[in-house]
This record gives C-alpha cells, sequence and structure tokens, in this order.
C-alpha cells in the first residue's frame, strides 16, 4: 500500500488530489479517530493507495504516516514547486544536511525512496504536458522523521502552473503508476539472497542536480539523498559531519556515491565510513549488470573508472567465468585492419575485458563463459581471423596460432629491378605493371610471400 499526502495549505497539492481522485477508482472512507485537520474524517481507498489530506503544509508534518489505516510501503508527498524555473515536474526526497529553515530536524535525513523516485520520474516525463521539463531536486526540506520511506512529487514552479489542470493531472497519474512498487530498485541479477538496492547517493553540483537527474532518467540506477554544493557547505566539513555523510547512505539503503566536483576532503570521509566512491561512468557501464559479477570482475580484472568494459555474454553466474589473457598479438592487428570489428568481436563473446586509450581499445585480460553454449575464447579467435582475412590473403587457425599469409609489394626487390621509389612503387603496390627503360614490371615480379603468426595459447 502506498500513503499518498495532500495538503489543504497547498493549491497545487489540492489540485492534484482532485485529479487523484478522478483518475482512480477511489472508495471513500470515514475515520472518526482522529481530526480532519490531521488526516482524519473523509478518506480514500483504492487498489494500492490510500489518500488523505492534512491542513498543515507538507513540510510542517512530523510524520503522518500514523493517520493512515495501512502499513505504507513509502509516503508520496503531492505537492508545489516554488522557483522561477517555469513549467517544471520534479521528484525529491527529503532531509537537511545543515539548518532547517523549511520543516523537520537540522543535520537529519528522511528514510527516501529512490526506487520510487526513479519510477515516478519515469511516469512524469511519459505524462508531462507539452512544454514542462521533468527532473529531479536535491534533498532539501523537511519532513524528516517519516516512519516510513518517503518522496514528494512535485508541480511547478508558480500560480500558472498549479491550476494548470493537465499538468496537475499528469502528476496524479504518474503517482498512481506507482501501484504495486516499493521504496527501493532492487538489484534483480544478484543471486539468491543478494537483495541489495541498486541505488547510490549524490554530493554536490547544482539544486535541481542535472548529473544526478541524467543518472535516474538513463541508467538501471536510483539515485538517493542528494547533497548539493549549498547544502554541503551549510553543512561544513565532511569530517566534522560524518554522522551525517553516514545518514545520507544509511536512510538512501545505498553503499556507493556519485561526487560532483573535486571534493578530495568529502571522498575520504566516504571511504573511510567504509562505502565506495564511483564515477558515472562506473554507473552507465555498469547498468543492470548483477553486482556480484561485477565486484568479482574488478577484482579480478580492473575497475570500470581504471578502463574495465563489459560484453554481451551473461553468465550464469560469477563462478562460471574465466579470466585470461586476450590474445594480444592477433587482437593488435586485428584492430589495425579494422578497429571497430575487433571491438565488436571482443564485445560479442567476452563477459568483461579490459580496455586503454579511455576505454575504446581492448587490451590484457577478459572474462569469458564457461559452459552452457555461451560464445567464449575460441568463438573470439575466429571471429579475430575473420578480420585479417579483409587484409591478407588467406587466414587459418591452426597449431595454436592463427597463421596469416600475403603476397605482397617488396620494395627491395623492386629497386634490384631498377625501379625508382615514388610514384611507380605505389603503382606497383596497387597492382598496376610500370615501365623501366624499356622493361615492364609487373607486379608478381617485385611481390614475395609472407607469412604471420599470432600465438593463442
Amino acid at each position: 500500500m502506498i500513503a499518498i499526502v495532500v495538503s489543504r495549505a497547498d493549491s497545487a497539492s489540492e489540485h492534484i488530489g482532485e485529479q487523484l481522485l478522478d483518475v482512480g477508482d477511489w472508495d471513500l472512507r470515514e475515520d472518526p479517530s482522529r481530526p480532519d485537520a490531521d488526516g482524519g474524517g473523509t478518506y480514500y481507498r483504492t487498489d494500492g493507495f490510500e489518500l488523505r489530506e492534512f491542513d498543515e503544509l507538507h513540510i510542517e508534518l512530523e510524520d503522518p504516516v500514523a493517520a493512515f489505516d495501512c502499513d505504507p510501503e513509502f509516503l508520496a508527498f503531492v505537492s508545489r514547486h516554488s522557483g522561477e524555473t517555469g513549467e517544471l515536474l520534479t521528484a525529491h526526497v527529503t532531509g537537511n544536511f545543515g539548518p532547517a529553515p523549511y520543516g523537520g530536524e537540522p543535520e537529519t535525513l528522511a528514510r527516501a525512496a529512490p526506487g520510487a523516485e526513479k519510477r515516478v520520474v519515469e511516469a512524469l516525463a511519459a505524462y508531462a504536458p507539452e512544454g514542462y521539463e521533468v527532473g529531479i531536486e536535491c534533498t532539501h526540506h523537511g519532513p524528516t522523521a517519516t516512519a516510513v520511506p518517503s518522496l514528494f512529487v512535485e508541480l511547478g514552479s508558480d500560480e500558472p502552473q498549479w491550476t494548470d489542470s493537465e499538468a496537475a493531472r499528469a502528476v496524479a497519474r504518474a503517482v498512481l503508476d506507482l501501484r504495486g512498487t516499493g521504496a527501493d530498485l532492487i538489484d534483480e541479477g544478484g543471486e539468491a539472497g543478494d537483495t541489495r538496492p541498486r541505488h547510490v547517493v549524490g554530493f554536490g553540483g547544482g539544486h535541481y542536480a542535472p548529473r544526478f537527474t541524467r543518472i535516474v532518467r538513463e541508467t538501471e540506477w536510483a539515485v538517493g539523498h542528494i547533497g548539493a554544493d549549498w547544502a554541503l557547505g551549510e553543512m561544513g566539513a565532511p569530517d566534522a559531519n560524518s554522522d551525517v555523510i553516514e545518514q545520507a547512505f544509511a536512510r538512501s539503503r545505498a553503499d556507493l556515491a556519485v561526487i560532483e566536483g573535486d571534493r578530495p576532503d568529502l571522498a575520504a570521509t566516504v571511504e573511510e565510513l567504509g562505502h565506495r566512491v564511483v564515477s558515472e561512468t562506473w554507473v552507465r557501464e555498469v547498468g543492470d549488470r548483477p553486482l556480484p559479477l561485477v565486484e568479482r570482475l574488478e577484482g579480478e580484472i580492473a575497475t570500470v573508472d581504471e578502463g574495465l568494459r563489459f560484453g554481451e555474454v551473461a553468465p550464469a553466474s560469477p563462478d562460471t567465468i574465466r579470466v585470461r589473457p586476450l590474445p594480444g598479438e592477433l587482437l593488435s592487428r586485428a584492430q589495425g585492419v579494422d578497429a571497430d570489428a575487433a571491438r565488436a568481436a571482443v564485445e560479442a563473446n567476452a563477459v568483461a575485458f579490459d580496455t586503454e586509450q579511455a576505454g575504446t581499445r581492448a587490451t590484457g585480460r577478459a572474462a569469458f563463459a564457461a559452459g552452457g553454449g555461451s560464445p567464449g575464447y575460441d568463438d573470439l579467435v575466429a571471429e579475430l581471423a575473420a578480420v585479417l582475412e579483409r587484409g591478407y590473403d588467406a587466414v587459418e587457425v591452426a597449431d595454436g596460432a592463427v597463421i596469416a599469409r600475403e603476397t605482397a609489394f617488396d620494395p627491395g626487390l623492386a629497386a634490384e629491378r631498377g625501379v625508382p621509389e615514388g610514384p611507380a612503387f605505389g603503382r606497383l603496390a596497387n597492382g598496376e605493371s610500370v615501365d623501366v627503360d624499356g622493361e615492364t614490371v609487373a607486379p608478381e615480379d617485385v611481390s614475395r610471400a609472407r607469412r604471420e603468426r599470432f600465438p593463442i595459447e
């Protein structure tokens, strides 16, 4: 069950509430046990949701969970967004990294609902009227003491938008799309019993968190608490406020952080608390791959930030992979013939592999799936050999190597036949005959058979 909080002190919230009741199929119920101002009196129930109205602003509600006649997975506060940001639909979790001028307790973070935030942002983007932007905000106001995870879903940013029925309806539909979901985004690819949330904590950047909005909207990860630049400034030195930083992880149910900008003191504190700082590249490259698999690959090959990249092969489990060196000489030559085709061959046959040159060139070691009929090392060798066929006359795999043969122009033989260096060399290399002092020199007269061997074992 998801609890929806509507505030009568917020015209946009009331408007969204009206649209929720119009869109959904609700039963009207009565709760005489508490005042109407505190969520009692008339309330509404539909499949997966309970909606109650309160007189106070959302940010002044200490913990409305007790008002609900259910055991909610999380709270969804439908609210206005105020600012000079025009037509905007947004979501965020709540708390205060520093002082608390807008509700809640100072230096206190509420239990976040990162998975719900991600799903509602996806729905807002689907329903947003033309001209409305969609994104997330940093953590910046109360309440902070909710007994269950929570998030705000907001309509902004001024009176024309707060009274926009189409936009309010978009927010209502997005909230109802949360039916049947929980607060978290769970790693579904983990082994039995491994149900780690796929969440990161964000630090740094602006209030509207463009980097973290990208992560939410473009990757398979969710973002919990976000301490924007201004919030971290109000918090103070990271090492002196490690308890607040630890709250960001604990109440986001996350072990990973993405830091915007150069903040070595913050990174050091995060690491000292036992968490890990990763990059946006890490988040994008890892995607929805099982986290136990990623951990093994980073331990045996390289970290993502050091160059680890993932192929298309999905092993049955982290225990069914074999790490071994790539066929270096063969791969290098294939890259010289057709770099894109060589990279595609590695990606098609490997679980993961090391790279250099900013992740563009495969090199070093790779992981292959063991058994189960998955592509593997031998398939990679065959595909790289096929790439070589574009640059050689004949290619075969034999005796622990790829053997490539060609008949190629030999400048030494051409010089012996009196062919001057320059355009004539180029014509012969291109398969054309040339005349030298009245004598015709054919390409085959100045060509030599060549054999190259590329070890694969």
